[in-house]
């Protein structure tokens, strides 16, 4: 005789063992990418540079002009709009985030919020030597 089971025990039983089954991968390839970046050097600042100018920018933006974004705070020249906008790509940056469509893991380009004088940023993770 075959033993059934009540479809309130089934709903309850067979969602945790599914998630254990899709997250144990997720979980061991987290453990393995800890590993891997203890071995990295660690992130300095975030240097922001005024790539482009298109316009003219009110906060007196020019091309070449450089920004240091650390945990305690910003050093330079930046819009206060314009720094508000990039903040969390910047601090995802500064706690090692990875962003999959760029060429390059360290640098990242961002607009100004400004759209009739647009103004670009390159930003760029610094590293320890």
């Amino acid at each position: 005789m075959r033993a059934r089971m009540k479809r309130r025990d089934f709903c309850k039983t067979v969602p945790v063992a599914v998630m254990g089954v899709v997250a144990c991968p997720y979980i061991l390839g987290s453990v393995r990418i800890g590993k891997e970046e203890n071995m990295e050097k660690k992130v300095k600042h975030i240097e922001v540079k005024v790539a482009s100018v298109k316009g003219t920018c009110g906060a007196g933006c020019k091309v070449g002009d450089i920004a240091r974004v650390t945990e305690q705070g910003v050093e330079g020249k930046i819009c206060i709009h314009a720094l508000y906008s990039m903040l969390p790509a910047v601090f995802a940056m500064i706690y090692e985030a990875r962003f999959p469509w760029l060429s390059d893991p360290d640098v990242k380009t961002h607009a100004c919020p400004d759209a009739a004088n647009p103004v670009v940023f390159e930003i760029r993770r610094v590293r320890e030597a």
